[in-house]
C-alpha cells in the first residue's frame, strides 16, 4: 500500500493529486494506493512522523518499507514504487 498523505490548502498536494490518481491506475491492483488528509487525521499524520507533505509512504503487512517528501509527476511516482516493491 502506498499512502499520500496531503491536505488541501498544499499548493505542491493539490499539483501531485491528478499524478498519483494517474499512477494509481498503472499501478492497481499490485499496489493499493491511497490519501489521508493530514488535517482531518491528524492523529495518524502524527503516528507516521509527517512533517512536511506531499508525503508518501509504502507500506506492507503494517510496516513502513520506503518514504519520500516532494511533489513528483506521474512516471516518478510509478518508478519508485515498482523499485520499491520487494521482489517475489
Amino acid at each position: 500500500m502506498v499512502i499520500d498523505f496531503w491536505a488541501s490548502w498544499c499548493g505542491p498536494c493539490r499539483m501531485m493529486g491528478p499524478n498519483f490518481e494517474a499512477a494509481g491506475a498503472r499501478l492497481e491492483p499490485r499496489v493499493r494506493m491511497a490519501k489521508l488528509d493530514t488535517d482531518a487525521q491528524a492523529p495518524i499524520a502524527a503516528r507516521y512522523g509527517i512533517q512536511s507533505i506531499p508525503t508518501m509512504i509504502m507500506l506492507r503487512k503494517g510496516r513502513e518499507l520506503a518514504r519520500t517528501s516532494g511533489a513528483m509527476p506521474t512516471e516518478a511516482i510509478v518508478r519508485w514504487v515498482e523499485q520499491t516493491l520487494p521482489q517475489g
